[in-house]
């Protein structure tokens, strides 16, 4: 589940942020909680101003346990990230997560195409948009977007999410649900 982003999240979230494991592959940079708050801040009213959107990531139990947010947004694109803390890797979150927010922001939003920079040694994030069959590598399709997130020392591969292949898998997953259903 997802809820827009709350600042009373700042001290579950801030030692999962925190980790060895989260903290070098993230956007979300604070070396305290009263730093995390007043980024918390500034990011719901980046939100107001349509420059991002953000969400919290939600456990079956409410509890938060990561963040998701589309960051960047020009001209109906924007850069997804996607961070939960250590101890719910590997649970199913991340895509999850993302199924939801692409939801979210390609039927209410006016979004076309969303960025993924995946970091190529952070393993983690590779192996997390192999999984996702609605994602194309895009380092020849936008090169100016690949150049641009690659002007600093780290090496980054670029992949799109379009909207029109998002809806169709999204449909397609339905059709199988049905199909399952009615076996």
């Amino acid at each position: 589940m997802l809820k827009k982003r709350e600042t009373h999240d700042v001290p579950v979230l801030f030692p999962l942020l925190n980790d060895e494991a989260v903290r070098p592959f993230v956007r979300e940079v604070a070396s305290s909680t009263e730093e995390y708050y007043f980024f918390i801040n500034q990011m719901n009213q980046r939100e107001e101003n349509g420059e991002l959107i953000s969400r919290t990531i939600l456990d079956e139990f409410e509890s938060p346990v990561g963040a998701i947010s589309l960051y960047d947004i020009e001209d109906g694109k924007g850069f997804l990230a996607t961070w939960l803390g250590k101890p719910f890797f590997g649970q199913g979150y991340n895509q999850y997560a993302k199924e939801l927010f692409l939801s979210e922001i390609f039927l209410q939003c006016d979004i076309e195409v969303v960025f993924l920079k995946v970091n190529k040694v952070n393993h983690r994030s590779i192996k997390a948009v192999h999984k996702l069959g609605y994602a194309t590598k895009a380092n020849e399709t936008y090169p100016q977007v690949y150049e641009q997130i690659n002007q600093w020392e780290k090496n980054y591969d670029l992949f799109a999410i379009y909207k029109e292949a998002f809806m169709f898998y999204l449909n397609d997953q339905h059709q199988a649900e049905i199909s399952e259903l009615e076996a």
